[in-house]
């Protein structure tokens, strides 16, 4: 829509799915089913979304689902959740990058807020699947806007610390980001390679754009009050609350370049007008406490840094909110700087990073620039074991994964158990959830085949108690996840094995010591894989057995470690669990039935407006185009303007409702009658162009044939009687059908068409071509008999070997029997290693 960005809307009205600006088209109208800040309502308990669509006047049916998350009911009783709503906003963001490209897009990479925990991540993932998207990564907003801001930079000669400060919509952050450079091996030559590390984020998720709007929303509603009177509040209204958040936006937007801004509301409330005025002092006192929060993050980012405002290098600000001149200037006078870094594109630097980010994961993208990301988890992480008869053990570290923690990354704890048990994992500091969340635990694991293995195993000679080893990772995207758990059993077994040969002294030392103290010396360690048990006697290599009694065994006590797998199922359950199988097949299924509306519509839309166009078109030809009265009969052109006024009634009328295949029947219908019109009037023009052009070719032709002969006489004569020939059977065809068509009547099908010329002629310039690439023979090269070849060869050896001095022809001088045979001995020196090589192989 020429704005360079889409809203994030999501419309379920009238039967219809709306997305982006279209969806931001019926807000007026259809307040309730417009669907806005659905990324932040993910994984959030129902009581959560219903006070923060009350706090920004949403006026949404929402339900509960299965879960206890919310979800929302469409003008048709459907519900459907809320990964629904953003899995649709998602898929028509997709459909735009196709559009662009002209290919389907399939991957993804999806940028995330920092304050985003491990719920809403899971459940934004979760929502690209439901709309046909894989995502490659998440990645946390500001990591994004670093990629961005450094990949165009050099930081070989020198490091620097950045800020950036992102005020949006609805959430500030401030992210400290230290840029540098390494030296690499590539290609045999080092190179510098520039990269970046996240060193602290801090945010503040109420604060942003949309409270700076709400506060005049209220302004503006109270003065509409006071104008109305009798009590009334407009706040309950919601298509009068959707028109005033509308006019109130681009009031705050006037007022980022002008001291003052107009507000005026057509039919705001029972067909009454509103109009008002604001000024920004007005605006920024009614904000007046925003301000001092706006530098907070800012201020956190700093103190738990340890640095100083000196030791940054730029603040750059991103975001549409921080247009606001009167956050500008508290930011400046917090730095003491008099110009703030605005280096990047306030709404697109975070999806620029994104998608650069997305290229490196891709294998089908190479960048000619390089930058190292290092971005850490914003979050820190801690496990807990809940089991019968569980006693912690003191020396386990419970930190998984501390804040700021380098991603991705995997991570093993290690427990002594013997029963089934299970693990949850939580956040680090219960004061620092996300937004919505009331518990710092969000996932939970059954692990489950620990008691069956310690029964299995209790009756063996344990050497150490058994272990469960569990193995986490926390991934790219900062999602955290038990991948899989086993036990490790360690038993001691006394084994037959072949006795080893021994020297005298070592035998009479054994023999002195009693089988316990044997034993021990003899005892070995092994560790195996284990999913059934296995004969310890199969450890010593097979023996025959004709020589098994040759074989003096001994006791061996060898310890062996058994490794079982464990069962790991997660069962979190609430509002933060992700869709089971069951609801996201139903989902999938409603997206998909959406789908297919979605192209049904479309296509109908398209085939409507190809019937309404193709009766204006012909109508305007019928009144207007001289030349369709030459090609067509007063009594066609009355039935077929009958027809188009028919069709054209039925259109406005009857049509309105009509499907698809109705209008494309009524459309056939029409292009029956009108089309050979067409074409006769096409061919009016088109087939004297097409004969012109056929003559012009067969005069330049004969030219072409002088040439050969005169040329290139290699050409083969029968060839070139061949072109000849065709071109008049060309000429005479064409002189044929130009004669019929003379006598043929003009509103009549034509006797021939131009597209028959231009294929007449084709034809003939391919096989024009061919003669033509006939390429010239080589001249033929007179080889000498081989007698000749090999007396010339002889005579000169001979003259070279006149040429030296005495001694070397003494030497070179040949035996009766070698020159006897001369070829034998050239064709066959290695036969004669002794004899010396001839004249011509020491040259």
């Amino acid at each position: 829509m020429s704005k360079r960005k889409s809203p994030a809307l999501a419309a379920l009205a009238e039967g219809s799915r709306l997305a982006g600006e279209e969806a931001a088209g019926i807000t007026a109208r259809h307040p309730s089913k417009v669907f806005a800040r659905a990324r932040d309502l993910l994984a959030k308990p129902f009581p959560y979304v219903q006070s923060v669509a009350q706090s920004l006047f949403l006026p949404y049916d929402l339900v509960p689902d299965a879960r206890g998350a919310a979800a929302v009911r469409a003008d048709d009783g459907q519900v459907y959740t809320i990964e629904e709503i953003v899995a649709m906003v998602l898929h028509y963001a997709a459909g735009l990058a196709e559009a662009h490209v002209g290919a389907p897009v399939r991957d993804a990479v999806v940028a995330v807020p920092p304050y985003f925990g491990q719920a809403e991540r899971r459940a934004l993932t979760q929502a690209a699947q439901l709309a046909g998207v894989n995502v490659l990564s998440l990645i946390n907003e500001h990591a994004g806007a670093a990629l961005q801001y450094g990949i165009d930079k050099d930081f070989s000669n020198e490091s620097r610390h950045v800020i950036f400060y992102d005020m949006g919509a609805g959430s500030t952050y401030a992210a400290l980001v230290y840029y540098s450079a390494y030296n690499a091996k590539e290609f045999g030559k080092t190179v510098s390679v520039n990269q970046f590390q996240v060193k602290d984020v801090r945010w503040s998720f109420k604060l942003g754009g949309l409270e700076m709007e709400m506060r005049l929303v209220n302004y503006f509603a109270d003065q509409f009050n006071k104008q109305l009177g009798n009590g009334v509040d407009i706040r309950q209204s919601p298509k009068a609350m959707a028109k005033l958040k509308k006019q109130v936006k681009r009031t705050k937007e006037i007022l980022s370049a002008n001291t003052a801004a107009p507000i005026s509301v057509e039919s705001l409330y029972n067909d009454i007008d509103f109009r008002s005025t604001i000024t920004r002092e007005k605006f920024e006192e009614l904000c007046e406490d925003l301000w001092e929060q706006a530098l907070t993050p800012v201020k956190e980012v700093l103190a738990h840094s340890g640095m100083k405002i000196d030791d940054i290098y730029a603040v750059e600000l991103i975001g549409g909110a921080t247009r606001v001149p009167k956050l500008q200037a508290k930011l400046q006078e917090f730095l003491g700087r008099s110009d703030l870094d605005k280096h990047l594109d306030a709404d697109e630097a975070i999806v620029l990073g994104a998608s650069l980010h997305a290229a490196n994961l891709s294998d089908g993208i190479k960048l000619n620039r390089k930058l190292g990301m290092i971005d850490g988890s914003t979050y820190g992480f801690v496990f807990e074991i809940n089991g019968p008869d569980y006693v912690k053990d003191e020396s386990t570290d419970q930190l998984l994964v501390p804040r700021m923690k380098k991603m991705p990354i995997k991570m093993f704890r290690s427990i002594r158990h013997t029963k089934d048990f299970d693990v949850s994992v939580s956040y680090e500091k219960t004061s620092e959830l996300p937004p919505g969340v009331t518990s710092h635990k969000f996932v939970e694991y059954s692990v489950s085949g620990l008691a069956d293995a310690s029964e299995k195993y209790s009756s063996r000679n344990l050497s150490a108690p058994i272990k469960a080893n569990l193995h986490f990772s926390l991934s790219r995207s900062g999602i955290i996840s038990l991948d899989r758990a086993e036990a490790v059993i360690e038993i001691t077994e006394w084994v037959e094995v072949p006795k080893k040969n021994l020297t005298l002294e070592s035998n009479s030392t054994s023999q002195n010591l009693s089988p316990e103290a044997e034993a021990a010396n003899s005892t070995s360690d092994s560790k195996e894989n284990l999913n059934s048990e296995s004969d310890a006697n199969k450890s010593s290599a097979p023996i025959e057995e004709s020589k098994a009694q040759d074989i003096v065994t001994e006791k061996v006590l060898k310890k062996r470690t058994f490794r079982v797998p464990l069962k790991v199922v997660e069962k979190t359950a609430g509002a933060g669990s992700i869709l089971s199988k069951e609801l996201y097949s139903e989902a999938k299924s409603r997206l998909e039935t959406l789908d297919k509306k979605d192209a049904e519509r479309r296509r109908t839309a398209e085939l409507k407006n190809s019937l309404e166009s193709y009766i204006y078109s012909m109508k305007e030809k019928l009144e207007e185009s001289a030349d369709i009265l030459t090609v067509s009969t007063e009594q066609e052109r009355e039935s077929f303007a009958e027809k188009l006024n028919e069709v054209q009634d039925w259109l406005y009328m009857d049509g309105e409702d009509a499907q698809a295949n109705e209008f494309k029947e009524r459309l056939d219908q029409l292009k029956a009658i009108g089309d050979p019109i067409l074409f006769r009037l096409s061919e009016l023009k088109a087939r004297p162009a097409a004969c012109e052009n056929a003559r012009l070719y067969l005069t330049e032709l004969q030219k072409i044939v002088k040439n050969w002969e005169s040329n290139k006489p290699w050409l083969p004569k029968k060839r070139i009687d061949e072109v000849v020939s065709e071109a008049e059977k060309v000429k005479t065809w064409l002189e044929e059908e130009e004669a019929v068509q003379k006598s043929t009547p003009v509103y009549s099908p034509p006797a021939f068409t131009s597209e028959e010329v231009y294929e007449k002629v084709l034809d003939l310039q391919d096989k024009v071509s061919s003669v033509n690439r006939i390429p010239k023979p080589k001249p033929k090269v007179e080889k000498k008999p081989p007698k000749e070849e090999s007396a010339n060869k002889e005579k000169t050896a001979s003259s070279e070997s006149d040429s030296k001095e005495e001694p070397q022809e003494a030497e070179s001088r040949e035996t009766p029997s070698e020159s006897a045979a001369p070829e034998e001995n050239q064709s066959e020196p290695h036969k004669a290693e002794d004899s010396e090589p001839e004249a011509h192989d020491e040259l």
